[in-house]
């Protein structure tokens, strides 16, 4: 076993030097002290506890919110010729019995869990026949009721300190405001913690809001400019097969990736856009944990992110390579109502998490004093139509009701039904011809779902039986025969979920004990989406400047590259020869604004300001086809 920082990190990593603070860290972490590491992304915090864990006798067993980001640092370990272990889903008892014994009995230097799994009784008897060098949590603000992705399994994590008293715990995260910080270090009762918060400034990228009505041409423009690799996220596994797919018409190579595609395919996915064969990636947020591709250029979030924490992180998966690179919000006045409303009209108040606690209980007829323990199946569709619920207002009272453990919800609770028509729409009517018992069910589907020939798409199966007057296990039946026929594509599953009530029922009382945190909790999420919308709002402050207050770093100087410090700037010589260009092109034609940028290749503020200057000067006029031409 090699015994010097410098020489692991040049064996297994192929590095020379170490970058920011890891050398720091790292010899606070091989002295045996609990240490709690604040670094940017891509400041390469897995060296901060696996170079040490390298160094030490045992193994070290690393907690990560993430299947896919476990999968993907075990993979890692084991290209590099370190033996590691990750306790995804799928294990039998014998597997995990014998993965467990690999951890005890072999020679593994690492063991990757994820936080649900420490409630396990055979995870926990192992864990303290181990011989650990070190315990790390990655992702450590998802610890904080007060950070950006709050996981109360995270909080089982203080269980480590039981297992393990003598070895020193390494937490780990790249967004985390002070209060997170405080909350983290108290949650896992961090001993005499050393703390190291790198600046969060990432110099090298260019941070931009882009307000645009075409906001599908606005990023087209930014792909085809796009030289190297890039990632464009929305909130929505519907825009993100959408915007994959106008991409690919339109000549940029791109796929998309989300939680709905099955595994196989997204590895698929993965590799080919890592080896760049694809150059655009659509994703939903979660996709680029742990995955450490250098030469990202350009990230743009189609849609505004619910806080500042998500985008920042999101964002700085843009030039690890330290490359010049760009993080692009492109938005319009409709996002930001958008999000008020998906965000902030679906936060439930206090009293409606006790009238629908209430309903829940006298749904199953839970008497008061009673159902501690007691598993239920509910049907959360008739369940809402029932008590005339809000489904979305809903869904996030019994999450917060499992957050505070007055239940336990299974985890498939969010999944539904989804099918896509894959008939031609004139085989379907044949088929209708055919099937004179099935004309209503397919119809009403399809008045109700719009796209659903070109995109899977959720259904609520309970709500079309209701309209259609009939069983919900009717629908099921003859989704299934649309999709033996080959009609559909079915991706079946009832709408039941699986609970457990935890506590006796005692309605006002129950609710009463946390109220005040829900409360707390309404405030922090009007906080974030508050906050994300005066970044994209104000125009006079440096963005790098922005995002580095909201993390408590408040005497930055001005980046420079920004849309806000460069507009000032970026044009002053050359806004004359964009002018003399704009009016070459329109001596020539008519030609609208969007093919004037497209000629051009120039800014779209740029444009703006130049077209605006010349229509007060009554050089140009703006035509009824929308095009911009030459006033003689």
């Amino acid at each position: 076993m090699i015994a010097d920082p410098h020489k692991t990190l040049k064996q297994y990593w192929g590095y020379s030097q170490f970058k920011g603070s890891q050398e720091v860290i790292i010899n606070k972490v091989l002295d045996g002290q609990d240490v709690l590491a604040l670094l940017p992304t891509g400041g390469g915090k897995s060296i901060c506890f696996q170079v040490p864990a390298m160094i030490q006798e045992g193994i070290c067993i690393v907690v990560s919110p993430l299947i896919s980001l476990i999968q993907n640092q075990v993979s890692q370990m084991k290209s590099l010729g370190i033996k590691a272990i990750g306790m995804t889903g799928g294990l039998s008892f014998e597997d995990i019995n014998d993965l467990l014994d690999n951890c005890v009995f072999g020679d593994y230097k690492f063991l990757y869990l994820s936080p649900e799994r420490l409630e396990q009784e055979i995870i926990q008897d192992r864990i303290r026949q181990m011989n650990v060098n070190y315990l790390v949590i990655d992702e450590a603000h998802c610890i904080s009721q007060w950070g950006h992705d709050f996981r109360p399994a995270y909080l089982k994590c203080q269980i480590l300190r039981e297992l393990q008293p003598e070895a020193p715990m390494i937490a780990l995260t790249a967004t985390a405001t002070q209060k997170v910080t405080e909350d983290i270090i108290a949650s896992l009762q961090l001993l005499r913690p050393f703390i190291k918060k790198d600046s969060f400034s990432r110099d090298n990228i260019a941070f931009k809001v882009d307000f645009n009505e075409d906001k599908r041409f606005q990023l087209l423009h930014y792909c085809s400019q796009l030289k190297s690799s890039g990632i464009v996220y929305t909130r929505s596994r519907k825009i993100t097969e959408n915007i994959s797919q106008y991409l690919t018409k339109n000549g940029i190579s791109a796929t998309f990736y989300h939680g709905g595609i099955p595994e196989k395919h997204k590895k698929d996915k993965l590799e080919k856009w890592l080896s760049n064969e694809f150059k655009v990636m659509v994703a939903t947020n979660a996709f680029g944990m742990g995955i450490d591709k250098a030469d990202v250029s350009l990230v743009v979030h189609y849609q505004i992110p619910d806080c500042i924490e998500n985008y920042f992180q999101e964002a700085g998966r843009a030039g690890r390579n330290g490359e010049s690179a760009q993080a692009i919000l492109l938005t319009n006045r409709a996002d930001q109502e958008q999000v008020k409303k998906q965000f902030l009209s679906v936060l439930p108040d206090v009293s409606l998490v006790k009238f629908i606690y209430n309903k829940l209980n006298n749904y199953f007829q839970i008497a008061y004093g009673e159902g501690s323990n007691e598993r239920y199946r509910l049907n959360f569709n008739e369940f809402c139509s029932v008590y005339r619920l809000n489904t979305m207002l809903a869904y996030n009272v019994l999450k917060l009701l499992d957050r505070n453990s007055v239940i336990a919800l299974s985890e498939a609770f969010h999944r539904k039904s989804s099918i896509q028509f894959i008939a031609s729409k004139e085989n379907l009517m044949a088929y209708l011809d055919r099937n004179k018992a099935l004309d209503d069910f397919i119809k009403l589907i399809l008045r109700t779902y719009g796209g659903i020939f070109e995109n899977e798409t959720k259904i609520n199966t309970y709500s079309l039986a209701k309209k259609l007057n009939y069983s919900e296990k009717k629908v099921f039946e003859n989704l299934e025969v649309l999709a033996s026929d080959e009609i559909i594509a079915y991706n079946a599953s009832h709408s039941d979920l699986e609970l457990t009530f935890l506590v006796p029922r005692e309605d006002e009382h129950t609710i009463n004990k946390f109220a005040k945190n829900v409360k707390e909790q309404n405030l922090l999420k009007e906080y974030q989406v508050e906050a994300i919308l005066s970044y994209i709002n104000n125009n006079a402050i440096c963005r790098s400047k922005q995002l580095l207050s909201y993390f408590d770093e408040k005497d930055t100087k001005p980046c420079g590259i920004c849309d806000v410090c460069r507009d000032v700037v970026v044009y002053d010589n050359n806004l004359e020869a964009l002018k003399k260009d704009i009016l070459g092109l329109l001596k020539m034609k008519n030609v609208s604004s969007r093919e004037l940028q497209k000629q051009l290749g120039c800014a779209s503020d740029a444009l703006i300001h130049i077209l605006k200057e010349l229509l007060e000067e009554d050089m140009i006029r703006l035509n009824t086809k929308n095009e911009y031409e030459i006033i003689e």
